[in-house]
């Protein structure tokens, strides 16, 4: 397959198109509400939120222990069980717009309870969906055959095969580790034991 069969591959994933879109939706209603270049604080904020999200969802959620409900499991299947089984699985490679909506629209929510403004509310909902698209296009280099441009991108992607090849419990972020950093669960890989677990997770005891 050609580089750009790889790269349309994602461009082109509905889910991802329609967050492309929607996040184009949002810088043009910005652009019409600004009021101030102060919103791009808010922008900021956005991403750092989204960072520390993908962190915590990723260790706490998507790789709690299997849930005995057959509902919580079937969920947990699509959102990443299942993607450790079949890590280059591209219908399960990308987070499903049932779930980030929901999500998105829950913190965009409270986010405009906080600030009362629309403009920083928009500043602050791209941020998300920028960050998003960030980790989509990270994860989705660490499953194809991408080599990616830079020395820190290649490091990147490595600690993502380390998660899902050697143990899943470090090398969490996957658009970028500094929340890794902060909680200790980046690792040398020399120090760490082989999971066996790491390729399915529905198997874990805790």
């Amino acid at each position: 397959m050609k580089d750009n069969g790889l790269y349309r591959n994602y461009f082109f994933h509905f889910d991802i198109l329609f967050m492309i879109i929607l996040f184009l939706v949002m810088t043009g209603l910005l652009v019409l509400k600004v009021q101030s270049f102060v919103v791009f604080i808010f922008f900021a904020i956005g991403l750092f939120t989204y960072m520390f999200g993908e962190y915590v969802t990723h260790r706490f959620l998507f790789h709690l222990k299997a849930p005995k409900n057959e509902f919580f499991l079937n969920l947990l299947k699509r959102l990443h069980y299942d993607h450790h089984k079949y890590p280059n699985n591209l219908k399960l490679l990308f987070l499903p717009l049932w779930y980030s909506i929901p999500n998105f629209l829950i913190l965009l929510t409270l986010f405009y309870l906080i600030v009362k403004k629309i403009d920083c509310t928009l500043a602050f909902g791209m941020g998300l969906v920028f960050m998003l698209l960030v980790y989509e296009w990270k994860h989705y280099i660490a499953h194809q055959p991408i080599k990616p441009k830079t020395k820190f991108g290649v490091w990147l992607k490595k600690t993502h095969i380390l998660h899902h090849y050697k143990n899943e419990n470090y090398w969490f972020g996957v658009s970028n580790p500094f929340f890794d950093i902060i909680f200790g669960t980046l690792k040398d890989e020399k120090t760490v034991e082989t999971s066996s677990t790491a390729k399915d997770l529905e198997k874990r005891v805790q």
